[in-house]
């Protein structure tokens, strides 16, 4: 069977996809647009990373499904949870393991129903009253933040710091991952504030040695839950 292009209807199957829940939040790698992607997503992978959500905000349909394809393929090989970031059709379209959509994307009861009951739906909250809301729709995590401060994405608010990420966390019954700043030295604040795990990009993927960037941020990941919450 072909694979399909840009032109393609998605499939709306709602069979299983090869990876299910439950899945591992500790090191979550969002993607980006870089020069070797797919070699980075290699060496973070070899690294540590328990999870990749694929986002590409700057190509068209056809460029992000021929680089979604290839990324998938090697997360998948990993056996790690391969997520697509917003675009539930192209998800769908690439048979991903799940989608991930923020608060200004597809409302998180439609994405439920779109992506059948199966796949991975994480929703990203700022508020404890976004974060209720997405678990009633049927999240199955959260990402929040901004924990830390980012750059990657322009805000009209601060970050809400690890007081405010350990009150969402209380507030629900899903696992939160944190995102927003998150590098290897304030990686344990957030899991001392209740998190689940770390959310990275740029702590990375934007690293001469993934590999070993990633293995830091795992590690410190783990020394914090051993010395407890």
């Amino acid at each position: 069977m072909s694979s399909p292009t840009a032109t393609d209807p998605p499939s709306l199957s709602k069979e299983a996809p090869s990876i299910v829940k439950p899945f591992d939040l500790s090191l979550y790698l969002l993607t980006h647009p870089v020069e070797n992607l797919e070699e980075k997503v290699r060496l973070a992978l070899a690294g540590g990373v328990t999870l990749v959500q694929y986002r590409d905000k700057i190509h068209d349909d056809e460029a992000f499904l021929v680089m979604g394809r290839r990324v998938g393929d090697i997360v998948r090989a990993a056996g790690v949870p391969f997520i697509v970031n917003d675009r539930i059709d192209l998800a769908l379209a690439l048979d991903a393991d799940g989608v991930h959509i923020g608060q200004e994307d597809t409302e998180a009861g439609r994405a439920r129903a779109m992506i059948g009951p199966d796949r991975i739906l994480g929703v990203t909250a700022g508020t404890a009253a976004e974060a209720l809301r997405a678990v009633a729709a049927g999240a199955d995590y959260l990402g929040v933040g901004d924990v830390f401060g980012t750059g990657t994405k322009k805000k009209e608010t601060g970050p809400i710091g690890p007081e405010g990420l350990a009150g969402i966390v209380r507030a629900v019954s899903v696992p939160v991952v944190a995102i927003g700043g998150v590098t290897a030295e304030n990686a344990p604040l957030a899991i001392r504030a209740g998190a689940s795990g770390v959310s990275v990009i740029s702590a990375v993927l934007f690293q001469e040695d993934p590999r070993a960037a990633a293995k830091g941020l795992l590690e410190a990941v783990r020394a914090a839950r051993r010395s407890g919450r």
